[in-house]
């Protein structure tokens, strides 16, 4: 049982002590704290609150509501919606900010307050710190009786959402239309059900095979969108003759695509094709995370743009867009910013600007896959104990390989030659992760657990 308080908002797991757990004591604790901060930083006393399909989140979303009523707040309920919908709503609504239920790709035991700015951005680290502080001090003061909030109701905002995305000017819907497109989407039941269908249909493709489409919670395989995960979809792109399929997770702001042989067009390459098609359409710079492939760098270049990266954290990649003026970017794990339509990562418009490009494309998707590198990312992890030092675990191997280029703004990268490796702790899960990128599936593989063999014998 845990949990986790980081900038990606606070996550644990259901069941067990208070303090230990996400249990219905710390929901409150941490939505007063955080909706006595808002009040502080924005005269509105609006909120919008929205979550994915947990078996959880109905419980927890009658919590924060209420606690945010208690503060004097009118809560704006989406119910079931998706993270990249409640940023937008918070701004459509001028709120004051915006509360998300949910634990993105984590199972179904785990759930997560994730928390948003007036702008519909995650809030910074020194708010979040701040937010902490009020939570262990419990400095938040409930309204008197004729100060209580209220609540309402909205479904409108994912329609609203959609039709964000069919106008966005580079999503090309009578090109990708006239390809009379069959998809099948994993929505893997959460609340991708109640959206992508819609879009797509939208966009004019033409027939949509749905998977695991009861938005009930019960998630019939691990949420996260990677391969092994993803082995039905496969099967069945294949069996229905379709020219594609895509998986979102629960919450809906990471994307992937298979190809129509079944095989993986890689989660990693959902950035680097969007990035791509964009880059064509407008020069600009470009941002991923430290975790991510080095393709997109390249492309970047190609393009006569610069490419930087980021810390790992959609909020430390949005910071880097901004600073740069970057004019896409996102997250290797299938996340998509496009800053002029939000700054968060976003599946729905991932989608839309995909499906433009490879409407564009001559031939099938794995022939459009064709057009990229084939670097390979070993993705690995290692949960991690109680009490344990990972930063004087870090400063062994950095010491180890202080002959090669090191980089320790997130966690450790180690470079050598034209390969990879990163080593950092999770944001939302006990663990240190370690990806290692290389030409060669082996290599990766080989550097990967050479770095994994170095921090059992360290821990």
């Amino acid at each position: 049982m845990a949990l986790i308080k980081s900038i990606s908002g606070i996550r644990g797991t259901i069941g067990g002590r208070p303090g230990e757990t996400l249990s219905p004591l710390d929901v409150v604790k941490f939505t007063a704290a955080y909706g006595s901060w808002a009040k502080e930083n924005h005269k509105s006393n609006k909120i919008v609150v929205g979550r994915d399909a947990r078996i959880s989140g109905e419980m927890i979303s009658c919590i924060v509501n209420s606690t945010l009523i208690g503060l004097g707040f009118d809560v704006i309920d989406l119910g079931l919606s998706t993270t990249p919908t409640v940023e937008l709503a918070v701004v459509w609504e001028k709120a004051a900010g915006g509360i998300i239920i949910t634990a993105s790709h984590n199972p179904k035991e785990w759930n997560a307050l994730k928390l948003l700015d007036h702008n519909g951005e995650f809030i910074s680290a020194s708010d979040g710190n701040l937010v902490l502080h009020k939570a262990k001090d419990e400095d938040f003061v409930f309204s008197a009786i004729d100060k209580l909030g209220a609540l309402s109701h909205n479904n409108f905002y994912l329609k609203k959402h959609i039709d964000a995305v069919i106008s966005y000017p580079l999503v090309d819907v009578a090109s990708i239309t006239k390809k009379k497109y069959k998809a099948v989407v994993d929505v893997i039941n959460s609340s991708g059900a109640l959206v992508v269908p819609d879009l797509l249909k939208a966009l004019g493709v033409e027939e949509v095979v749905l998977l695991n489409e009861e938005a009930n919670g019960k998630f019939e395989h691990n949420p996260e969108p990677l391969p092994q995960n993803l082995v039905a979809l496969s099967a069945t792109v294949k069996k229905a003759k379709a020219d594609f399929g895509i998986a979102v997770d629960p919450d809906v702001d990471r994307l992937c695509f298979v190809c129509e042989d079944g095989s993986m067009f890689g989660e990693e390459y959902t950035l680097v094709a969007v990035a791509d098609y964009v880059l064509s359409k407008k020069k600009g710079n470009t941002v991923s995370n430290m975790s991510s492939t080095k393709a997109l760098k390249e492309i970047t270049l190609k393009h006569g743009g610069q490419y930087f990266p980021s810390p790992v954290g959609e909020v430390n990649v949005v910071n880097k867009m901004k600073e740069v003026n970057a004019v896409i970017g996102g997250e290797g794990n299938g996340g998509i910013i496009v800053p002029d339509l939000h700054y968060g990562r976003d599946a729905l418009i991932g989608i839309g600007l995909f499906l433009s490009a490879l409407s564009y494309h001559k031939n099938g998707m794995r022939s459009f896959r064709t057009r990229y590198p084939d670097y390979f990312i070993s993705k690995n992890k290692i949960e991690l104990e109680k009490g344990v030092d990972v930063l004087q675990v870090f400063e062994r191997i950095k010491k180890k390989y202080k002959n090669q280029p090191v980089n320790t703004d997130d966690g450790l990268k180690i470079e050598f030659d034209n390969d990879w490796v990163h080593l950092r702790t999770s944001n939302t899960e006990p663990i240190i992760r370690i990806y290692a990128e290389s030409n060669f599936e082996t290599t990766a593989n080989n550097i990967a657990l050479r770095l994994m063999h170095d921090i059992k014998e360290f821990i």
